[in-house]
């Protein structure tokens, strides 16, 4: 990739001073080891819910719903270190490889993180969840001794309805990506997460959830090509200053807009930072309407992308409610061409997404609320990488407004991937990684 020598700050969520003068392409998911390990580990961790399987298998709960007869009371917990074992010794390809697998709540809940080797020698990073499953379904068969008949009840348990359904509905063995045949493109994997997993997964914290969501919606980017020559610039910026907070941009509009800041406040807040740092100028006049010229589109639009996202905080921050986060991004955006004469966030894709987003997210069809969304879904793909970072931004901030919580919707992303150093604070962790770039 390309070599730059633009450099910026990058800082924490609270303000602090990170790492100084660095370089843009170190902070690219094709080089930094922080960017990589997050990358890696999305493909292969997959969790299991062997707390879940046991009360499951208790109820007949199997797949979407219950088959009465069909029930086993299995002491799994009790038999715990026998089965992760089992798991282990079916899931490595040599001993002492890359597997490991960690254990949360008492080993109700396991994450496995399956060996490298599984998804290098595979098409597609479903090597990883498939080896997980069906070593699970036949450790337990092989630890009680389950007959024939009552298999496929430890099987649906495990796999839920597939291959009934397409994908592995009410699966007690999960990961955080969907299935490749639920990506509506090229390169979509990465973004196919939903906004609740981020929000638990950095237990709740605006700026390192939109950093994470930001991480792998760029990872998506390159991955389906819009990260090519000189449109790579344009991808690194925007993750740069919306995703981990260089020079601290989001933190200062935040933190000047905050108490009694509106949309409109953050929109004059941007401008005057971006006529102070001269990335835009006043130009020519039309009537009364003073129009503004930029010598460096890119850095304009990671700027506007900045200000989106300390718009959404200071707005939905203040109502503690996610919904606002769809009229925010389109406001947002209008303001600011009405403002400069220049193109709002994305050239125009931002308010694109927002308009279909109020729809879709709350309007008269209604839909889950916005922590549902992510970055592949039909209404929010368009914006390149910057629309769901504000997103999980806004749901971080709620108070209870939406109809499917992270609470409710993603408790295990949050018990088993928040408690990873990359996951849970990306943002220190990727400064931490420009240190180990050759």
């Amino acid at each position: 990739m390309a070599a730059y020598s633009e450099t910026i700050d990058l800082y924490s969520d609270d303000g602090k001073l990170l790492k100084s003068g660095v370089t843009l392409e170190k902070i690219s998911p094709l080089v930094n080891p922080a960017t990589s390990k997050i990358i890696d580990l999305t493909k292969r961790t997959i969790n299991v819910n062997l707390g879940g399987i046991e009360q499951a298998l208790k109820i007949g709960k199997l797949g979407k719903g219950k088959i009465r007869g069909r029930e086993l009371n299995l002491p799994i917990m009790e038999n715990k270190d026998a089965i992760v074992a089992k798991i282990k010794e079916m899931v490595q390809v040599e001993e002492g490889d890359d597997t490991n697998i960690l254990e949360f709540n008492k080993g109700n809940l396991l994450l496995v993180e399956v060996p490298k080797k599984r998804l290098m020698n595979a098409s597609t990073y479903d090597a990883a969840i498939t080896a997980v499953a069906a070593a699970t379904t036949y450790a337990i068969v092989d630890q009680f001794d389950i007959d024939a008949f009552n298999a496929s009840t430890v099987k649906a348990a495990c796999w839920g309805s597939y291959p009934q359904t397409m994908d592995m509905q009410g699966a007690l063995v999960t990961s955080i990506l969907s299935i490749p045949q639920k990506n509506e493109g090229i390169g979509f994997a990465l973004r196919n997460v939903p906004v609740n997993h981020f929000v638990m997964m950095t237990s709740r914290n605006s700026l390192q959830g939109a950093a994470l969501a930001s991480t792998l919606e760029t990872a998506g980017e390159f991955e389906m090509g819009e990260a090519i020559g000189a449109f790579e610039r344009n991808q690194l910026l925007c993750y740069a200053y919306q995703g981990l907070n260089a020079n601290n941009m989001v933190y200062d509009l935040v933190k000047k807009n905050g108490q009694t800041g509106t949309v409109g406040t953050v929109v004059q807040s941007l401008v005057e930072r971006a006529i102070e740092d001269k990335v835009i100028a006043p130009g020519k006049k039309g009537g009364y309407f003073q129009f503004y010229d930029t010598k460096d589109p890119m850095l304009w639009n990671a700027y506007v992308a900045a200000g989106s996202l300390a718009a959404t905080i200071v707005n939905c921050g203040a109502g503690r409610f996610a919904q606002a986060v769809s009229s925010t991004l389109l406001y947002f955006n209008d303001l600011i061409e009405h403002e400069t004469g220049l193109p709002s966030c994305d050239f125009g894709r931002m308010m694109g997404t927002a308009v279909g987003f109020s729809f879709f997210s709350h309007s008269i069809y209604g839909g889950g609320g916005p922590g549902i969304f992510n970055g592949n879904h039909v209404v929010t793909r368009h914006a390149n990488g910057v629309a769901i970072p504000c997103v999980v931004a806004a749901a971080s901030l709620d108070a209870g407004t939406q109809m499917f919580s992270p609470e409710g919707m993603s408790k295990m992303m949050g018990e088993t991937y928040g408690k990873i150093d990359v996951f849970n604070k990306p943002i220190d962790q990727i400064a931490k990684g420009v240190d180990l770039i050759a």
